[in-house]
Parts: structure tokens; C-alpha cells; sequence
């Protein structure tokens, strides 16, 4: 078995924090990552593999922006918005649900922005 050189180990130990760090800031369950990626690639026509690469690279900024129970709760009140009738005019009319969409949006917006998706399709 091999072991480090002891001026590699500073480096190695480096690395260790660095992915630790990552994994704690990105704390999205797999299957809701796919989610997103599937709905993204879906209102983004393009190359289904750059397509794929841009959408998982915007998960991964919501993901360093938010924590997961945020997320669920920004992005479940943008998505609710779409019901219609008296239970989504609930939505779309209360206040403080009309600040978590404005906020969800924004941020959804500058992930797409900082990995290169262009004009989406109006959600």
C-alpha cells in the first residue's frame, strides 16, 4: 500500500475540506436534481447533452443559493401558481407567497444566466 509523501499531504488534506464543504452546501436529493434537470432540458429546445450539462450546472447554483427545504418551498409556490381556479388564485394573490415567487424567480434566473441557458420558454 502506498502512502502520501508528506509534502502531498497538505494538498490531500486540502481536497478533503473542499469536498466536504461541497457536499454539505449541495444537499439536494439526487431523484429532485433529476427533476429539475428533466423539466430544464424540457423548456430549453437544444442539444439534449448541452442541454443536460447547462441545466445540471443551474441545480448546482440553486443548490449553493438555497438549502433544500427553500428550495422545496420557493419553487412549490412558483409551480403552484399554475393551478387554476380559487386555489390558485389563493396563491397568486397572497402576499407573502408573491415575495417567495419573486424570490425563487430571481434566483432561478441568475443560475440560468451564470451557466449560459438561453431565453427560456415563460414559466
Amino acid at each position: 500500500m502506498t502512502s502520501i509523501l508528506p509534502s502531498a499531504r497538505p494538498l490531500a488534506a486540502l481536497l478533503l475540506a473542499t469536498a466536504a464543504g461541497a457536499a454539505s452546501a449541495n444537499d439536494f436529493p439526487t431523484v429532485e436534481r433529476v427533476l429539475y434537470v428533466q423539466e430544464c432540458v424540457a423548456t430549453h429546445p437544444g442539444p439534449q447533452y448541452e442541454m443536460v450539462n447547462k441545466c445540471a450546472c443551474a441545480v448546482d447554483a440553486l443548490a449553493r443559493d438555497l438549502k433544500f427545504d427553500d428550495y422545496v418551498t420557493l419553487s412549490t409556490a412558483a409551480k403552484a401558481t399554475s393551478i387554476g381556479g380559487e386555489r390558485g388564485s389563493y396563491i397568486r394573490e397572497a402576499p407573502a407567497m408573491q415575495k417567495d415567487i419573486k424570490r425563487y424567480k430571481e434566483l432561478q434566473t441568475k443560475a440560468e444566466k451564470s451557466c449560459f441557458l438561453g431565453a427560456a420558454v415563460p414559466r
